[in-house]
Order: C-alpha cells, then sequence, then structure tokens
C-alpha cells in the first residue's frame, strides 16, 4: 500500500511566485512495489514514472498536488527495468529492462516503447545487451541508451559495451537502432571492454557518455554515430576519512580515480559528473569538466565536509568510497541553474547554485530516503524528485523564494564549517541558566557532551570530552541530565565500550567521571543490550531516576522498569512501566527512549516502536506519576505500574516518519524539544513544541 506523509511543520501550498532559491521537502511517497531507482515525469509534469527492478514494473504517481502524491497504477515488464524516459511530445515512455536474467557472458535486453495514453506497449526492440540509463534528445529525434554489460569481477569482461542510438523517426513501427561502438578509446582503463554508465543529450545532440569502470567520458555525435572526443576523468586528490573507526575526521590523504556514475550538461556546455566510483576507484566527489575534459570545477573535500557538517557522513563507509556521489540532475528554474548531487549512502542531495560553473555555491544539504539513486528536476514545477532504492520511497522537493535556512527548512541542528563532528543525539538536557546539550550514543568514539544554540536552527557550537582517570572514554551514551549542584548524570547502555553492562555515570562539570554506578547483580543477570536509556532527577538532586527501554527476562510482558537510585545510600527501587502493544510486524517491539522530570512526582517520556515510515505505529510522548506509589528493591516484590496519559500522538498529528524518537527535554520556558538519533548518518530533527506538559 502506497503512503505519503507530509513533513512536519511544512505547508503544502504550492511554490512563492518568483525566484527559486531553495527547496523544502514536500512529501515522501512509499511506492507500490519494493523499490524505486530512476525516476522521469510525463510532459505536462503531473506524472511521476518510476522502475522497480525488485518486482519487475514501472510505476506512475500523480503529483498535481506534490504535497499529496497518490498511487496511479503499474506496469509489469520484463526482465529488470534499468531506465524510463518520455518523449518530448509526452506521447510514448521508453523503458530499458535487463533480460539477461544473471547472464553476464550472453547478455540481452530491450527496448519497451509505452502509449502513454492507453499504457499499453505498442513495440519492444531488441538491445543486443544489458542496458543501464536511457535518454531522449530534447528535439525528439534520437534515444540514446548506455549498453553497459556489465562484469563480474575484474575488466575486460566480454562481451563489451556499446551507445545504442535509437531514430525516433515516424511512427514506433518506423523506429530504428544503430550500435554506436565505444572500444579502443585511447583515454579509457581496458579499452576493449567499455563499459557504458550514464548517458545526457545536449541541444546539439550531442551523447556524453560516462564509461564508469574505465573512468572516461565518451562523446558522441547522434546525427551521425561517431565518437567526437573521449578523455579520462582522471585522479583526484584531496582530504577524505579513510579509517572505520567511529571518529569522522577528513584528514587522510585520498588519491583516486573519480570513476563518475551520472553525468550532466550544464547551460555553459560543460559536463558534471558525480564520482562513485566502481571497480578501483571513487573520488567522493564532484567535478564539472570542459567539452575536451580540462577540469572547470571540482569539489575535492567539500562535499563530504557538508555531509559531515550536517551528520549524514556514514563512517562505515570510510574505507569504501565513502559518500558515494552516484545521482546528479541539472537543473535551470527561471534565471537560475542549480545542481544536484545525490549521496548514495549519506541519503541526501546536495544543491549547488551554477551563476559562475567555475565556483558553485553550496546551497542546501536535503534529506531524502535511503540510497537516493535517480534525480529527476521539474523546472516547470518548480519541483525536484529522488527515487530512492533502498527504502521503496521517492522525496518530492519544491522550489522556495526564501533563503536556505529559513524557519521549516533543512536541517534543523548542523554544526559551523569545521565545528563538532556530532551524530546519533541519543538524549538531550536542559536547566534554568544552564546550555542546551546533547550526548551521542557509541556510533561516535569517545564520548563526548555536546552543547547547542538554539536559534531559527539549532547549531553545534561545543563539544566536552567526557574523560576516566584523564583518558577519554568510550561509553553508550543513551541520556544525560544536568545534575543539580553541578555537572552531569549520563546513562549508558549495556553495549557500552568502558563497561559491557548498563551503567548511570557521574560527570563533572569539566567532564571527568566522577563514579560509574551499577546495578544490582541480580538484575544484571536479568538484563538485555536495550538497557538504559533516560535518566532524570528529582529537583534537589536526592534521586536519580532512569527509563529501561524493553523488557528484561523477569519483567512480565509488556511492562518494563522505571529504576531510582539514591545517591545518599546506594540503593535502587522500581516501578513498572506499561508499554502499548507492538505494531503486527515481523520484529517490531516497543519500548522507552526517554525520561524527563516534568515535577518530582510526574515524568515524561518517549514511547516509540522500532518502526519507520509506513509501519510506524507507536510514537508517543507520555507523562507518568509516581504520586502515592513506593517503589520496591529488585527481588522484594513486583514493582508498583504508574498510570501514563498520552500527550501526543506524533503520528496522528505530525505525520512523522522516522523511526527513532531518542531525545527530549523541557526548556526553561516550559517549551519542549524532541530529537530523532539518525544511527549516525541521515536525517535529524529537533522538533520545537509548546507548553505540552502544564
Amino acid at each position: 500500500m502506497a503512503l505519503v506523509i507530509a513533513p512536519l511543520g511544512v505547508s503544502a501550498a504550492k511554490p512563492t511566485p518568483g525566484p527559486i532559491n531553495s527547496f523544502v521537502r514536500a512529501a515522501t511517497f512509499d511506492v507500490t512495489g519494493e523499490v524505486a531507482e530512476i525516476v522521469t515525469v510525463t510532459a505536462d509534469g503531473n506524472t511521476l514514472i518510476y522502475t522497480d527492478s525488485e518486482v519487475g514494473e514501472v510505476g506512475f504517481v500523480d503529483i498535481t498536488d506534490p504535497a499529496s502524491p497518490a498511487a496511479d497504477g503499474t506496469l509489469a515488464v520484463p526482465g529488470s527495468p534499468t531506465s524510463v524516459t518520455v518523449t518530448p511530445n509526452g506521447t510514448w515512455a521508453l523503458i530499458s529492462t535487463d533480460t539477461s536474467d544473471g547472464d553476464f557472458i550472453d547478455p540481452s535486453g530491450e527496448l519497451l516503447v509505452v502509449d502513454l495514453a492507453t499504457r499499453i506497449v505498442a513495440r519492444t526492440i531488441a538491445l543486443g545487451g544489458q542496458p543501464d540509463s536511457i535518454a531522449v534528445s530534447k528535439d525528439g529525434r534520437y534515444a540514446a541508451i548506455a549498453i553497459e554489460n556489465q562484469r563480474v569481477g575484474a575488466l575486460p569482461q566480454l562481451p563489451a559495451g556499446n551507445l545504442t542510438i535509437v531514430d525516433l523517426l515516424g511512427t514506433p513501427a518506423a523506429w530504428t537502432t544503430r550500435v554506436v561502438s565505444l572500444t579502443g578509446l585511447a583515454s579509457a582503463f581496458e579499452p576493449a571492454d567499455p563499459e557504458a554508465e550514464f548517458v545526457d543529450i545536449n541541444a546539439a545532440n550531442i551523447a556524453a557518455v560516462t564509461l564508469q569502470e574505465n573512468n572516461a567520458v565518451a562523446l558522441v555525435n547522434l546525427a551521425t554515430g561517431v565518437v567526437i572526443d573521449d578523455w579520462s576523468t582522471g585522479v583526484s586528490s584531496h582530504p577524505a576519512d579513510k579509517k572505520n573507526d567511529r571518529a569522522i575526521s577528513l584528514t587522510d590523504g585520498l588519491s583516486e580515480e573519480r570513476e563518475p556514475d551520472a553525468i550532466g550538461w550544464t547551460a555553459a556546455g560543460n559536463l558534471a559528473t558525480a564520482n562513485e566510483g566502481d571497480l578501483r576507484g571513487g573520488s567522493r566527489d564532484w567535478t564539472i569538466f570542459a567539452p575536451d575534459g580540462d577540469i572547470v570545477y571540482t569539489s575535492g573535500e567539500a562535499f563530504e565536509a557538508e555531509a559531515v557538517r550536517h551528520s549524514h557522513y556514514p563512517d562505515s563507509r570510510s574505507t569504501s568510497k565513502g559518500t558515494e556521489p552516484e545521482g546528479l540532475e541539472i537543473g535551470a528554474f527561471g534565471d537560475r541553474q542549480f545542481a544536484f548531487v545525490g549521496s548514495e549512502r549519506g541519503h541526501f542531495v546536495a544543491v549547488y547554485r551554477l551563476d559562475d560553473e567555475t565556483t558553485p555555491t553550496f546551497v542546501q544539504l536535503l534529506p531524502t530516503g535511503f540510497r537516493p539513486e535517480g534525480l529527476l528536476a521539474i523546472p516547470s514545477r518548480g519541483l525536484v524528485v529522488t527515487a530512492n532504492e533502498n527504502d521503496g520511497t521517492i522525496s518530492i522537493f519544491e522550489g522556495r523564494n526564501q533563503a536556505a535556512g529559513a524557519p521549516g527548512a533543512y536541517p534543523d541542528v548542523v554544526a559551523d564549517a569545521g565545528g563538532p563532528v556530532w551524530a546519533a543525539l541519543s538524549g538531550l538536557a536542559s536547566a534554568p541558566k544552564l546550555p542546551l546539550v546533547a550526548v551521542h550514543d557509541s556510533i561516535l568514539r569517545p564520548t563526548r557532551i555536546l552543547t547547542l544554540d538554539l536559534g531559527s536552527r539549532a547549531t553545534v557550537v561545543g563539544e566536552l570530552p567526557v574523560t576516566k582517570a584523564g583518558v577519554p572514554v568510550a561509553y553508550d551514551p543513551e541520556g544525560i541530565v544536568h545534575r543539580p549542584g553541578g555537572g552531569y548524570w549520563l546513562v549508558s547502555e549495556g553495549t557500552s565500550l568502558a563497561l559491557d553492562v548498563n551503567v548511570l555515570v557521574h560527570v563533572a562539570p569539566d567532564g571527568s567521571v566522577v563514579g560509574e554506578v551499577r546495578l544490582p547483580a541480580s538484575l544484571e543477570d536479568v538484563d538485555t543490550r536495550f538497557g538504559f536509556e533516560g535518566v532524570a532527577t528529582s529537583a534537589d538532586g536526592s534521586q536519580v531516576y532512569v527509563a529501561i527501554q524493553r523488557e528484561w527476562a523477569d519483567d512480565a510482558p509488556g511492562f518494563v522498569k522505571i529504576g531510582r537510585y539514591t545517591p545518599a545510600t546506594g540503593a535502587w527501587a522500581f516501578y513498572r512501566y506499561p508499554l502499548e502493544t507492538p505494531p503486527a510486524i515481523s520484529g517490531a517491539w516497543v519500548g522507552l527512549s526517554e525520561l524527563v522530570r516534568v515535577t518530582d512526582s510526574t515524568f515524561a517520556v518517549i514511547e516509540r516502536d522500532n518502526q519507520a515510515g509506513p509501519n510506524a505505529r507507536v510514537k508517543h510522548l507520555s507523562t507518568f506519576s509516581i504520586a502515592g506509589l513506593t517503589p520496591v528493591a529488585h527481588g522484594a516484590g513486583t514493582p508498583p505500574t504508574v498510570t501514563k496519559t498520552l500527550v501526543r500522538d506524533l503520528i496522528a498529528e505530525d505525520g512523522v516518519r522516522l523511526e527513532k524518537f531518542e531525545g527530549m527535554t523541557i526548556l526553561e520556558n516550559g517549551r519542549v524539544i524532541v530529537s530523532t538519533d539518525n544511527d549516525g548518518f541521515g536525517e535529524t530533527r529537533l522538533y520545537r513544541f509548546g507548553r505540552l506538559f502544564d
């Protein structure tokens, strides 16, 4: 079932008339099948068409109202669809499909010509190889198809790829094909085995083709079918993070072949490439080349620096291609030209103004679904769209006549250039006259307490390393609270790196660890990795409260512990909290993710399931009271059950589709802040509410 969710706080109104300065997400659409890879649009700009290789179909999405996209049917195709485009007259959709069925020695493919009025296949054209990208010339005269004939293992592995031209004269029955050989190009690595990846056509009907594994670009005159130029895309050298060590730092020397994937002609007649890498290289950047191959601009480390600043850098990919810039689209909105560069592994699109193609201006970073592959600009509608292959979503963004940093625009949290590295905001804390602070979990090492400045967007402005005996320490902090009297209490979950148990940590104002408090041994015998998730204190600090995320071995199903620790005596005692029923989905569970004091007898929690998108059911902000209840020590009887009150259903009220609501705090003015944990990279939201708990 397709699901549409508009983002919290973003108006569904049409774009403001006037020049487009930035983009705001209008909606996220869940496709009816499994994945979305390449996306195009009908000539009127009202219907998206996307490929779904997992179920062998193309899907149609009505975007007449971009804030409320609607499923509009599917069309089954033979084999695996690899690309789709539409002829300029709006009559035909051209769909390339791979019919090789895993045969890399004798690959095959087809071009389906679909009548868009009836959605009937009018003709099938054999391609003689495994296709990848397809493009149609602006005058509707030619289609160009990159035939990749991909390898298994190293090059060369024949048959070679090529560029197939389809002459679109007359009706589809009269269309003919020509094959342009791309072998023997002196600029290419392993020139006997070109692997054509992506193609784009300029107004002069010159096709630019990336040979990704060959690290080259070929220019083909479509009228004559002749390769008129080719050049190596060369090597890019710049700083990067090459270590998967949970400590992000763009300081290692990187020198790699670009091996570009997507390519696009610019208004000035240059060629922009997204340098994903594949066989040997991957320079993690994007480049603008002159038509003769000279470099006009290259981003170097700047592309990944923005990913780091916005917490979209996947450190787990540091040893292999980093953010992997894969998709690229050039779009002219009025008199302003933009480049959109998609990060396959960072789940984002970076937006640049191309007023001067020698010095593109970074505008903003847009969060997409998982692993955006296909990018599409629709200037006539003021829209940009991404097809996200890993989670089966389509992200739709609307152009706005406003600055990129205006309220409602992503990001909600960012660091200044060169500022602290941040990710996975798993806990928030504020207190009168004290700064707003946050902690990240074990996705980054060592542990640091981050300071946030709340403005129109939150900025990470400082970091306090947590040290033990003078040495930085690595916990798995899931909650933080300002400790009355100074310093902090942290709770580290059972997967902590310093101690492989749940631990309550007293941290001094200078970041040094004063002490670590463990649970009674009888509880450590029954705990699981789903442990401490939130921490709060009484007003005077005489009591410390902790929330445990999920049931432990001694808990009744559907109940979790709220612990009370008394520092003066070292005693632990417990209440129990009743959880909502998990969604009826395999592997789904519900647990607690935060604990905040409202009064000395009332506390607020985040209660959530572990699902996202259309599967999410429980994203609750609730309160409970301990008034009149006496907690009991472990083993001394059944803990008293608190009564909870739902304060805000985030799904019902706000259309939230993210999984991990992790942080919450109440500001001095009574307003509530809630943050999501991005698991180290990807979208982070900081939701600002009114006085929810009065």
